[in-house]
């Protein structure tokens, strides 16, 4: 069991390190704000998209962390189960929240892409000018 913690534990650092990395692709909220504001070069578009891309890295990461939990709760199931379904101690609030991760994910791919296209379109303009 010990062995299985310290497997599970390393996993999760070089995880969390790949995932740093990623982050520092991400806005904070203000730039972010600040950045949709005023986007109008393909080197913006090409900057949200980034943002975008790494908050989809995120929640993927974060939704296969709870998919795991799932399976550790159903694998030993817990009182809450049956008396407090959806508490935070449950394999139906990981898979919850599993499935909301992935489709915000899937959002975030999806504004990606949208901001790679106006990138593109906006350069063809700017080449034509």
């Amino acid at each position: 069991m010990k062995r299985r913690l310290a497997v599970l534990f390393g996993a999760l650092l070089l995880a969390g390190g790949s995932l740093a990395a990623e982050r520092t692709r991400e806005l904070s909220k203000k730039d972010l704000n600040a950045l949709l504001a005023v986007a109008k070069t393909p080197r913006d578009h090409l900057r949200l998209a980034d943002h975008f891309e790494a908050k989809a890295l995120k929640y993927e990461a974060e939704a296969a962390e709870h998919a795991e939990s799932a399976k550790g709760y159903r694998a030993r199931p817990t009182g809450s189960e049956q008396k407090h379904p959806m508490s935070p101690d449950t394999a139906a609030h990981c898979d919850y929240l599993a499935d909301s991760l992935g489709k915000a994910a899937k959002e975030a791919r999806k504004l990606a892409a949208a901001h790679e296209s106006v990138a593109k379109n906006e350069g063809r303009w700017a080449a034509r000018e």
